[in-house]
């Protein structure tokens, strides 16, 4: 089975890439496109796989403008961490909708309904019925709790830290750092997209491929060129802070509450 990964997490796609393997031995991944342009530009020039595993936000836009650009009959998997694009993902030929951070007997799952998709005795209304039923329970299932603590090591020794002493979180070199009000900083065993899924979105919010912000700890904001936002962060840390042109209303909206 060959398959068309869309990932811009590459720490994300190395580990999908593992899951796949126990999940599905037979699998191989033909290609890694972590952008919408790259993956159109894939499609137009090869075979179509038999599958594939899209995450919804790739570096230049949403997986889901691949298939507004070309006509797409590969199923798909979707593996994401928001769930607000599940309506629109159904409108492609997709066969699951995954939140993230993916379990492995999620994957499986997901993959027991590929293989169902090409069995011949399934008819074409039972399969918009498994999708209208994983849509229903996608879209109607209660959201979790927010993490309000954080367990980091300091030495030998573990610390406790309040979600709102954070101010925010950075991704740099495959790694994740805590930063408190105070700017004290700690590293944490998890990605950016997976404190997406954690924090309250009321009080965090994914800047760009490096931050996930608190609100108190944004200090000001400056138009920056082609429609982007720069942000003054309190800690301030030692990159700039650029909010994309597609993020900027989202970032404003957020601030204003």
């Amino acid at each position: 089975m060959n398959v068309l990964l869309l990932e811009d997490e590459y720490p994300a796609a190395e580990r999908l890439q593992r899951l796949l393997a126990q999940a599905a031995p037979d699998a191989q991944v033909v290609a890694h496109c972590d952008t919408v342009a790259g993956a159109v530009e894939w499609l137009r020039t090869h075979p179509e796989p038999h599958l594939i595993l899209a995450d919804i936000h790739l570096a230049d836009g949403i997986s889901l403008d691949v298939f507004d650009q070309l006509v797409v009959t590969t199923p798909v998997i979707f593996t994401t961490a928001y769930d607000q694009y599940a309506l629109q993902a159904f409108k492609t030929h997709s066969v699951d909708y995954l939140l993230k951070p993916i379990k492995l007997a999620e994957l499986q799952t997901a993959l027991q309904k590929l293989r169902q998709w090409h069995s011949p005795a399934l008819a074409a209304s039972e399969v918009a019925q498994r999708l209208q039923s994983l849509l229903n329970t996608n879209t109607q299932s209660a959201a979790p709790q927010p993490k309000t603590r954080f367990l980091v090591r300091q030495g030998e020794q573990l610390l406790p830290i309040q979600a709102t002493d954070i101010a925010w979180f950075q991704s740099r070199n495959e790694t994740v750092t805590l930063v408190t009000h105070l700017g004290q900083r700690y590293l944490v065993d998890y990605t950016l997209e997976q404190l997406e899924q954690l924090l309250d979105a009321k009080q965090f919010f994914r800047l760009n491929r490096q931050f996930i912000a608190q609100l108190s700890a944004v200090q000001r904001l400056h138009p920056w060129f082609n429609g982007k936002l720069k942000l003054d962060l309190q800690p301030a840390p030692n990159d700039e802070v650029i909010v994309s042109r597609e993020k900027a209303a989202a970032v404003k909206n957020w601030l204003e509450g």
